[in-house]
């Protein structure tokens, strides 16, 4: 969940500070390129620094696990706004307000945890 919401917040500042490309502007057009690379990169710091507070984990798998984020993360995002367009509503409920609804704060977990799940599996 902290890579999760360390790459939302990464995005968030690093679109508003410099985004420029529009990421999928017909599906989420706040969405940048500029803002993904920021989700990216605060993800990857925070799996390398969470072995300061967790040391049991092996960095590579904190990488991993912060790479699969910054990717799949997105595409969960892109996946549930889609839906949503298509549905016709800007917001998933009402639950929190300003915040597009509580889906919007979990949309991301949508394909990140069945990735991590199956890495776990085929890892044995």
């Amino acid at each position: 969940m902290i890579l999760v919401w360390a790459a939302d917040t990464g995005a968030y500042i690093a679109g508003k500070n410099f985004g420029k490309h529009k990421l999928a502007p017909s599906i989420s057009p706040g969405k940048t390129w500029e803002g993904w690379a920021g989700g990216a990169l605060l993800a990857l710091a925070t799996g390398w620094a969470f072995g300061q507070f967790v040391p049991d984990i092996p960095l590579t798998h904190r990488l991993v696990a912060a790479g699969v984020v910054a990717v799949f993360g997105p595409l969960g995002d892109l996946a549930e706004s889609m839906l949503k367009r298509s549905a016709g509503v800007k917001d998933s409920g009402t639950f929190l307000p300003g915040h597009g609804g509580l889906l919007d704060r979990f949309d991301a977990f949508l394909l990140v945890l069945p990735v991590l799940v199956l890495l776990q599996l085929l890892a044995g």
